[in-house]
């Protein structure tokens, strides 16, 4: 990782005392005034890393340490949710890089890495030397700097590679390092290619750290696109669109205002290989930009391609991908290419891995309606960065987006799945059901949305004209607010019966509203009683994260106890942990245990990057959310299971379940995937499952430490099993998901 891009970290700093510290947001404000105040440069370096609690939504500041005598075995999988194992197990890539590496680097001389990540390719370089040369190490994130010292020293390059936990922009020729570098290897690339920084970051070195007419690996990148049209696309992005084919009565996206929902401006990485029978492709690959890592980049770049469609259809998006020339020679390629273009550059790359995938850009709106055999102009441009693009189509006069002055200062950006789930029309009956049938029989009833749902503020405030609505909005906040205004008159509801508190708490409790003064009276009556206490349960900009941590829609409503009616209405009532036994192949290969890596031992670091296979007794790999449908080959192996029920109607508590299982297919078992069915109502007839099938929610993903032989209806064979054990156990003051398992 290099730290140009590294900028939600504080700088290491360091304390006299404690080597972790948990600061308040409260005092986190007081903390970084002081901050220069604690540096100190003769001591240890002390990393502070924010650290989430996904049941409260509270964030703690968490110290590393950059202590040379920890145990080689950290006690946590630290780094579990980063790229880094799956990249080392990339095998196409660890060649690609030693071949170009060997190709270049063929006498002694100066090698400079930034990013190092575990020091492989300064390795690769020390190696092609004969350890004669000069290695110098870049690596800004401080674990990685340290775990990156253990592997050095379990191969023996210790000595023959200088590391430097800094950013590459704060090493110094004459002070870090002795001279200019007369060859740079690097590989700090992202999806989209310059995501991580790579221009900043060769500008620099060109300056201040390489000599003239370096080498390079990589030594040039490519970057290629191809027009498509897709459902499945269009329905990530164009809510405005969608929800013009549904009637329910609720407008996300009034009229005249197809503008006021987004998704960001910017490239989202997917696996475009997993949609590819629902993908029409409306042009042949085409060049975009050419970055030569050779010489100086320029900050920005334009180009205009020419592209003939082949033919009929609505361009929804761009599918964007690179290819790398890894020697001057151009003898030695990677691509990131789905696996429908057939090139040289993609040969024997077929390997599935998360770390890099393709690109998607949406265009906006229904698409650019075009024909077999007609042109289109490809407007693209790149920053620092990004890289982003525009078809140059004109916008007829009487499209109601010119007019669209109401949101011209506003605008909620939310990501494509969220959209995709507001426009999904099986999604809004089933809650649109289950809140009309929580509404009959109140009167007046006092509504509280507590998680960041506007479709829910919405739909109360517009299903019953007496009802009153209290959104939390504790992720949205004051988007939140500036929303509903915006959409009110639309949705036939007056803001005189919503209100969205001011205060910056993730949840309102009867002590934080008795004795202060609210120039709105819902507050008021706030502190009398709730009637309804809903959610879906969805929490903004948490989409990311494993499916049960979204089970702080049920610490939030153990904090408003003791301010609910009697006979309040929970909703969901519940929700049900359910999960599947299921082979994972391409997902195991990429998480599994490393040991050599193109000669060099990285087994040290299996247990700190949250690998599966041979680790040490009783260490197992965490849960890590995957969209289990982009996962490459899968494989359902058992029948859906339930391991946990929480009942909502009642506080917060700690859940045990055990569950037994038959296979139902016979293969290969590399995990559990699992999910939470949310029960809508009381007479469980109304459920939102985010099961595998469902493509706008991610699930968890528990890999078996080694992969076991199942067969159907009990073993087929000695060697195979036909049931499996699984226990479980959720601890709220950890917010921490046990699983144990025994194969019958």
């Amino acid at each position: 990782m290099n730290s140009l891009i590294s900028k939600t970290l504080i700088p290491p700093i360091s304390l006299s005392s404690s080597t972790r510290l948990t600061l308040t947001p409260n005092s986190l404000r007081h903390f970084k005034l002081h901050l220069p105040r604690l540096m100190s440069s003769d001591s240890s370096h002390r990393l502070f890393q924010l650290k989430l609690d996904p049941l409260t939504g509270n964030s703690e500041w968490v110290v590393i340490e950059d202590n040379d005598d920890l145990p080689d075995c950290p006690k946590e999988p630290l780094l579990a949710t980063t790229s880094y194992l799956d990249m080392l197990n990339d095998s196409c890539r660890n060649k690609a890089f030693r071949s170009a590496i060997e190709r270049t680097v063929t006498k002694p001389c100066h090698v400079l890495d930034i990013g190092a990540g575990t020091g492989l390719l300064s390795m690769m370089a020390a190696r092609a030397m004969g350890l004669n040369g000069t290695v110098t190490a870049c690596e800004s994130y401080l674990p990685m700097a340290k775990l990156m010292r253990k592997v050095l020293h379990r191969n023996r390059m210790g000595k023959a590679i200088s590391v430097f936990n800094k950013r590459s922009d704060e090493l110094e020729v004459g002070v870090d390092i002795p001279s200019r570098a007369d060859v740079l290897v690097s590989e700090i690339l992202d999806s989209e290619l310059l995501g991580e920084g790579l221009i900043p970051t060769l500008q620099h070195a060109y300056d201040k750290l390489l000599v003239e007419n370096p080498l390079t690996v990589p030594f040039r990148a490519v970057t290629y696109g191809q027009l498509v049209e897709s459902t499945y696309l269009w329905k990530l992005h164009d809510l405005s669109g969608i929800e013009a084919k549904v009637s329910d009565g609720i407008h996300l996206v009034p009229t005249g205002s197809d503008s006021i929902i987004q998704v960001k401006s910017r490239q989202y990485p997917m696996h475009c290989d997993a949609i590819r029978e629902e993908i029409k492709l409306l042009s042949e690959p085409f060049e975009i930009f050419e970055f030569d890592f050779w010489k100086r980049p320029e900050s920005n770049g334009e180009t205009k391609v020419q592209v003939k469609v082949i033919d009929d259809g609505n361009i929804h998006a761009i599918v964007s991908w690179w290819v790398l020339q890894l020697d001057r020679e151009g003898t030695v390629f990677y691509s990131t290419a789905p696996r429908w273009i057939n090139s040289p550059a993609s040969i024997g790359y077929w390997d599935w891995c998360d770390h890099w995938k393709q690109c998607v850009w949406f265009f906006r709106g229904k698409g650019m309606s075009v024909s077999r055999g007609e042109e289109v102009l490809l407007e693209a441009s790149h920053t620092e960065t990004s890289v982003s693009y525009n078809l140059n189509v004109q916008v007829p006069k009487n499209d109601t987006r010119q007019h669209d002055h109401n949101i011209r200062d506003f605008q909620l950006l939310l990501s494509p799945e969220r959209i995709a789930i507001y426009g999904d029309s099986k999604w809004r009956s089933s809650v649109l059901a289950a809140v009309r049938n929580a509404l009959q029989g109140r009167v007046n009833p006092l509504c509280v949305v507590v998680d960041d749902s506007i479709f829910l503020t919405l739909l109360a405030a517009n299903l019953s004209k007496t009802s009153h609505v209290l959104s939390l909005f504790p992720g949205l906040r004051e988007k939140g607010a500036q929303y509903l205004e915006t959409v009110v008159k639309a949705n036939c509801f007056s803001m005189d019966r919503v209100e969205v508190p001011e205060k910056r708490k993730p949840c309102l409790t009867l002590q934080d509203t008795r004795g202060k003064k609210y120039s709105n009276k819902l507050l008021l009556r706030f502190l009398s009683q709730v009637d309804m206490l809903i959610g879906e349960p969805y929490y903004y900009a948490n989409e990311g994260m494993l499916p049960w941590q979204n089970l702080r829609f049920w610490k939030d409503r153990t904090l408003l106890d003791p301010v609910l009616s009697e006979d309040a209405l929970i909703m969901p009532c519940k929700g049900i942990l359910k999960a599947r036994a299921m082979s994972l192949p391409d997902l195991w290969s990429s998480r599994r245990c490393l040991g050599d890596v193109e000669g060099f031992d990285h087994s040290i670091v299996n247990t700190t990057l949250g690998a599966c296979g041979e680790l040490p007794a009783p260490k197992e790999g965490p849960f890590l959310p995957f969209s289990i449908w982009q996962c490459g080959e899968i494989k359902e192996l058992s029948e859906i299971f339930t391991i946990l029920e929480f009942d909502f109607s009642k506080p917060i508590s700690s859940c045990h379940g055990t569950a037994q299982v038959k296979f139902t297919e016979g293969g290969i078992c590399h995990g559990f995937v699992l999910w939470v069915d949310w029960i809508m109502d009381t007479d469980n007839s109304i459920v939102i499952s985010t099961g595998p099938e469902h493509r706008y929610w991610k699930q968890g993903v528990k890999l078996l430490s080694k992969p076991v032989a199942v067969g159907i209806n009990g073993c087929n064979s000695n060697s195979e099993y036909g049931s499996t054990i699984v226990e479980a156990l959720l601890e709220p003051s950890s917010s921490e998901l046990i699983l144990k398992h025994a194969f019958l």
